[in-house]
């Protein structure tokens, strides 16, 4: 079964709240024929539409293929937050890859951070950019955890945009009992994703990138130059970039082993009027300590966007508003008549140790994947990292090509029974509180 097709209509945004906002760009052609290019870019979320859009700019000749619609994978149905550093915070990196690779890591980071944002500023997209994310816990350990992570962060990396929350001031800006305090950085965001997505398709299509949706890529041949076929065409290429994420398949089983999909649910409250201060006081994104995290956020027109509960078959649940509705009053009971508008569903890839996949994966094909939810700017800052590589500019693709991303045990047809049996125990040690 293709993930591509297996919850979605072909060439159709889901019904999001993201979609019911968006600023839609007309539809791009199907690829019927040949054609050549530089660089053959494969998926238009924003790993790809970052590419491209670089790549571009600097005088290539740039061809991007879309199965679907530009934005339409996990690029246009997150959560919207852009964290800073990677999907592992610092004291987990210095004890995986060591301190100093830690330290570039976390430049990185931020430069993927500055990068989103300078992006959004050049190209006039209007995506409902605001500063704030929370991060909040549900324990007295968790709290003290988090404060200790302020502080080395202040003192070893002088990022002094993070702050303490006690249980009182965590509440004044989110009033959910299930927290007892966190910490608040000013230095991260929240955006309208799916708005990010198509801002940068527009911007690549106005420097010159050619762009097909509705054009499913089923082979990758390596060659000078190589060949990407597609259903009614074929595109020859000197250089090539896998942007898919989650949704590989099987077209590279070097990145496929080592990147697994998994799906995650969203919803969208009715205007909560009111209450909405009832939810967040202030105009921040949150997200806790569970490992199948909850996050979420209030929309512009005053709906809470909550995100939680995760799937690792390939089907969505067959009411996903239900799935979601359940997380979300064990942190907002007082919302149990509150009607939701929206539920969606999308697939995102993760790897073992949440660290992205940016790996040479032919002599002149490169992919990168696995953002592990942390994709609004680690994903956009690979697009350009790779844009650079094809340039004769490695340094920044090398520094995080280094870092662990092992196969998953029993590869592509275990790794998925493995890994529910894995995130079963971890959503019941969430719901323990162990």
């Amino acid at each position: 079964m293709d993930l591509l097709y297996s919850n979605d209509v072909r060439g159709e945004y889901p019904e999001s709240w993201y979609a019911a906002t968006a600023d839609f760009l007309a539809p791009f052609p199907i690829l019927k024929g040949a054609e050549r290019a530089d660089v053959c870019v494969v998926g238009a979320g924003y790993t790809g539409l970052s590419a491209a859009l670089h790549l571009a700019e600097a005088g290539f000749d740039v061809v991007l293929l879309e199965a679907h619609r530009v934005g339409f994978g996990a690029s246009g149905r997150n959560g919207g937050q852009l964290g800073s550093g990677q999907r592992q915070d610092q004291e987990s990196l210095e004890k995986i890859v060591g301190l100093d690779h830690a330290r570039r890591l976390w430049d990185l980071g931020e430069e993927a951070k500055d990068l989103v944002k300078g992006l959004i500023s050049k190209h006039e997209i209007n995506c409902h950019l605001r500063p704030g994310i929370a991060w909040t816990g549900f324990s007295a350990g968790e709290v003290r955890d988090l404060h200790g992570y302020v502080e080395h962060m202040q003192r070893d990396y002088g990022y002094d945009h993070l702050s303490a929350l006690s249980e009182e001031e965590c509440a004044e800006i989110c009033p959910s009992p299930a927290y007892k305090g966190g910490l608040l950085d000013m230095g991260a965001a929240h955006l309208h994703p799916l708005n990010l997505a198509l801002g940068l398709a527009r911007a690549a299509q106005k420097a010159g990138v050619r762009i097909f949706e509705n054009t499913h890529v089923h082979q990758v041949v390596e060659g000078a130059p190589n060949t990407v076929r597609t259903d009614q065409g074929h595109v020859q290429a000197n250089h090539v970039i896998l942007a898919c994420n989650g949704y590989m398949g099987g077209l590279n089983g070097k990145v496929a082993a080592r990147v697994m999909p998994i799906n995650n649910f969203v919803v969208a409250t009715e205007p909560l009027g009111d209450k909405a201060k009832t939810v967040l006081a202030r105009d921040i994104a949150v997200a806790d300590t569970k490992f199948v995290v909850n996050y979420f956020k209030l929309s512009h027109d005053g709906r809470l966007l909550f995100g939680g509960g995760e799937s690792y078959g390939y089907r969505f649940p067959n009411d996903i508003a239900a799935k979601v509705r359940k997380p979300m009053l064990e942190i907002f009971p007082h919302l149990q008549d509150v009607r939701i508008d929206y539920a969606w569903g999308g697939t995102l890839g993760i790897t073992m140790k949440r660290l992205p996949l940016l790996a040479r994966v032919g002599k002149t094909v490169m992919s990168a994947s696995g953002y592990s939810g942390h994709g609004v700017g680690t994903a956009t800052h690979a697009g350009m990292l790779m844009a650079k590589a094809i340039q004769g500019d490695a340094e920044g693709f090398d520094i995080m090509e280094k870092m662990p991303t092992p196969a998953f045990p029993g590869g592509a047809a275990l790794r998925s029974p493995l890994l529910v049996l894995a995130m079963t125990w971890f959503s019941l040690r969430d719901r323990l509180g162990i």
